[in-house]
């Protein structure tokens, strides 16, 4: 790795899904880093291949091709335990745990680091409650998941994976279901996690302006299945934003980072 910064970086990555007995490259030749302390932000329209790209890069299903280091490792070869304590996996998928508690759900981000039992001590403990408190959500500790907001649900599940203690958060579409406001204050949570916890943080996201506005880099998946890497103000400087989407009626505003007719 050329940069000490450098955590985690593919080389000659490809990924995709097999369709029967076919298989189908989504994206190709890829050499993709993340650095500690960074916020990176994955864009692309609907189907770009952002959700198949962070299933191949947590392992969730292998790669077409190429391989991943992290910290000097090869990824593929990790154990499951080993990769739970290297990255934290947020999904986009809504979590089914309402009858957890918010410190029970959390607590379950200990698992790669208890005995066999689970059995928690007074150290899980306080990481649980740091936690908590670094996510926003240590007021709601006691109550049930399914009384939460959607916001509310997100933060519990993002102190989740801040109780891994994993020095890499990548995060499948972490706004989605999050109205506005929720949506600024996640992403700028996940700044703070990148900036002030050293983290290395990774999302993929549909809200252009919040991820142009906080982001420090982007992963731009264009139109012809390419993907742009690079400072957020040098991407967009260079007319990057422009290979994202098919629609020739939409032009990029640098004015107000968004797209518009």
């Amino acid at each position: 790795m050329n940069n000490d910064n450098t955590i985690f970086s593919t080389h000659d990555l490809a990924v995709g899904y097999r369709n029967g007995k076919a298989t189908v490259t989504l994206l190709q030749g890829l050499n993709l880093k993340l650095e500690q302390g960074k916020l990176v932000a994955l864009l692309g329209q609907n189907g770009a291949g952002k959700s198949t790209l962070l299933r191949a890069l947590t392992c969730d299903e292998r790669p077409l091709q190429g391989s991943i280091e992290v910290q000097g490792k090869d990824l593929l070869t990790m154990s499951q335990k080993e990769r739970s304590r290297t990255i934290g996996l947020v999904s986009t998928e809504r979590i089914q745990a309402g009858a957890l508690t918010v410190t029970e759900l959390v607590g379950l981000g200990r698992q790669p680091h208890t005995g066999f039992l689970g059995r928690i001590d007074d150290e899980d403990r306080q990481i649980i409650h740091q936690a908590m408190v670094d996510a926003g959500i240590a007021a709601k500790a006691g109550e049930y998941i399914a009384s939460l907001s959607d916001g509310e649900r997100q933060k519990a599940m993002i102190a989740k994976a801040l109780a891994q203690q994993t020095p890499i958060i990548i995060l499948d579409e972490p706004t989605a279901f999050l109205d506005v406001a929720s949506r600024i204050e996640t992403m700028r949570l996940l700044q703070t996690l990148a900036h002030e916890r050293g983290k290395a943080v990774l999302l993929s996201s549909h809200d252009i302006s919040q991820s142009l506005m906080l982001a420090d880099e982007l992963w731009l998946i264009t139109t012809d299945r390419q993907v742009l890497t690079g400072k957020t103000s040098d991407l967009v400087a260079a007319g990057a934003m422009e290979r994202l989407f098919n629609n020739k009626s939409i032009h990029f505003n640098n004015q107000i980072l968004d797209y518009s007719f």
